[in-house]
């Protein structure tokens, strides 16, 4: 599908390759599944023909053009067949098939400095047990890999098995509309998005599930993430072999509560004791709250230990 033509017929603001949303092959405008969360999330991969949203994860192309123009599906549906395109249902790989290339860390990666450090200490976490648990390190004002700018960013280590099989990144300066930045995926060993962060050797029976690996670091050894709201098959299937009871701890956007309650019920399903948990005034309760990389450390510790007991 011709989605630049498409998407300059009807005056729809767009980035493509070169912008800091863009990777090269797709062509991104703002998520308009992912409302409160500002930024050009919703790509359209050039050689696949599909949507993905780095926050909320594969939608249809029919229901994403009638989301971004404001139309019925049906018009969607024949709107797209103009601009060269007969949709399919099938849902795509989560990444494009592309040739594998040497895993690395980007340039200029080292140990963390005092900017990452002021950075963790503002946001309430100790960043030298951070270091020695969570092996992050940091970059400076240049750090490159394939063309990829990952300059002052606190650099996460992804180990699976007791191997470092990826990596992702979190800028510091508040300045970056991208705040996390994950390894390219052909220098993966394993797919991030097929596997979970978190620490194997201290699992139990019973996890804490959450977003991301700040939310990890604060909710301890117990606790894993996903990579963000979305999850994959292979996730899950990871989570049930894992773990008997799971208690779901995700951010408290209304996308993000909605995948939240779904995860809970995917899990249910494959016979695990899921149930979704949110902070709120001392409380656990299913409604509004905090999510869990914002919480102090002692309510932190409180909620784990009522949900681990």
């Amino acid at each position: 599908m011709d989605i630049v033509r498409l998407y300059q017929d009807f005056s729809v603001d767009f980035v493509t390759e070169g912008h800091k949303h863009s990777r090269p092959g797709w062509v991104n405008t703002q998520c308009p599944f992912c409302t409160g969360n500002p930024g050009y999330h919703l790509g359209y991969d050039l050689s696949g023909n599909y949507f993905y949203c780095w926050r909320c994860g594969w939608h249809p192309i029919d229901k994403s053009i009638a989301k971004i123009l404001g139309i019925v599906e049906p018009h969607a549906r024949s709107l797209v067949a103009q601009y060269g395109l007969v949709i399919s249902y099938k849902v795509p790989n989560e990444q494009p098939v592309t040739s594998k290339k040497e895993h690395r860390l980007p340039s200029g990666v080292a140990l963390m400095g005092t900017m990452h450090r002021i950075y963790l200490d503002k946001r309430k976490f100790d960043p030298e047990k951070l270091e020695r648990e969570w092996n992050l390190m940091g970059t400076g004002p240049i750090s490159i890999l394939d063309n990829l700018n990952f300059k002052f960013r606190i650099l996460i280590p992804i180990i699976w098995n007791g191997q470092a099989v990826s990596f992702t990144s979190r800028d510091i300066t508040g300045k970056n509309d991208l705040r996390y930045l994950t390894c390219p995926h052909n220098r993966e060993l394993i797919n991030h998005k097929y596997i979970l962060y978190g620490k194997q050797e201290y699992w139990k029976s019973t996890g804490i599930c959450c977003e991301g690996p700040s939310d990890c670091w604060r909710m301890g050894t117990s606790s894993f993430a996903c990579f963000g709201i979305k999850y994959t098959n292979e996730q899950l299937r990871k989570i049930a072999k894992n773990f008997k009871r799971v208690a779901v701890f995700f951010d408290t956007d209304p996308q993000a509560d909605i995948q939240a309650k779904k995860l809970v019920a995917d899990l249910r399903f494959r016979g695990v004791d899921a149930f979704q948990v949110i902070w709120k005034g001392g409380l656990l309760e299913a409604m509004q709250g905090t999510d869990p990389g914002s919480l102090k450390q002692e309510d932190a510790d409180y909620i784990v230990k009522q949900i681990m007991k």
